[in-house]
């Protein structure tokens, strides 16, 4: 959950004593399952929140309504500074939201937990690799997911024309670095990446999201599609065992063990074509075996267009006499 919202949850709930749901999605202006779920995570968290079902329920503190955090133990609020921190490098909001929870703390806690949230540092970046800005549209589309308003974005398919459309936000994604957009259209749910996206734009105009849409289970969906795509071909490929760790860190989920057999494993691997699964695996050379005759005679053109272009040139002869 976002560090603002976390410490106007906390506050709301010591200063009423008890707020369900629905009462903390209008005072924080986000859906009701946003609430629930940010409460949930606040319990998930070893937050001592806890819900009372029945009839004039909801969510309490443990120990009751407090006008400062002085409930929190000092492991408690650590747990809380160690979800906020590392967002803090990035959002000078969320520094300003731990700011205002270190001043609520006891002061016998405070210290432990601004050590918490510099105890951690998200590095986005792979090794080689320059880190990735955070697309510039981001805040645009959360604000519309808060407000639920309609949004007109001009968005640009691969190798088409860019095109405006009007759709119902529902959600961001964050995905290693490469961020997506959940939304609602005519024709249902649709993903949208957002380094494709040229322009969004609030209109004003209230948006419509499933009252059972979770962005969890949505995006669930989404990876399960993606990945059922990518693994439209396989191939049994005997891997030497004790290279077996690097091959699966490399191939990741798409690589799956069958059969351990002494210094040989053999392994199944998916890719969307024989072509991409040849690719994926010719620098390994002699050290594995392929048994797909499809994938190998791909490996077999790979190698001889290696060969013809980087083969030396033969010395010449011996001048003729």
């Amino acid at each position: 959950m976002r560090a603002d919202r976390l410490v106007a949850t906390l506050l709301l709930m010591q200063a009423r004593g008890r707020i369900t749901a629905a009462e903390l999605a209008a005072e924080l202006e986000v859906s009701n399952a946003t609430a629930r779920r940010d409460l949930e995570a606040l319990s998930a968290a070893g937050v001592p929140v806890y819900p009372q079902p029945g009839r004039g329920g909801g969510w309490s503190l443990v120990g009751g309504a407090r006008t400062d955090l002085s409930g929190l133990t000092s492991a408690e609020a650590q747990a809380l500074f160690l979800i906020a921190g590392p967002a803090a490098s990035v959002a000078p909001q969320v520094k300003s939201a731990l700011r205002k929870l270190v001043r609520a703390l006891p002061q016998t806690f405070r210290a432990e937990a601004e050590a918490a949230a510099e105890a951690t540092i998200v590095d986005t970046a792979a090794w080689g690799e320059d880190t990735r800005d955070r697309p510039v549209l981001v805040e645009t589309l959360q604000l519309a997911v808060v407000k639920q308003l309609k949004v007109r974005l001009t968005y640009r398919k691969r190798g088409q024309a860019p095109q405006g459309r009007t759709v119902d936000p529902w959600g961001l994604v964050d995905k290693d670095g490469t961020w997506y957009f959940i939304a609602g259209t005519p024709d249902g749910q649709r993903t949208f990446r957002l380094d494709r996206v040229l322009g969004a734009v609030l209109t004003g105009t209230p948006a419509a999201k499933p009252p059972d849409f979770e962005l969890a289970g949505a995006w669930d969906e989404v990876v399960t599609a993606v990945e059922r795509r990518r693994s439209a071909t396989s191939a049994r490929i005997l891997v030497p065992t004790r290279f077996l760790d690097v091959f699966r860190r490399q191939h990741g989920r798409h690589c799956r063990v069958l059969e351990e057999t002494g210094d040989q494993t053999l392994v199944e691997l998916t890719a969307p074509r024989p072509l991409d699964i040849a690719r994926n695996v010719a620098g390994w050379g002699g050290l594995i075996t392929v048994e797909s005759p499809e994938v190998g005679e791909h490996l077999a053109r790979l190698g001889e267009e290696l060969v013809s272009r980087y083969r030396p040139a033969s010395p010449a002869g011996p001048a003729g006499t």
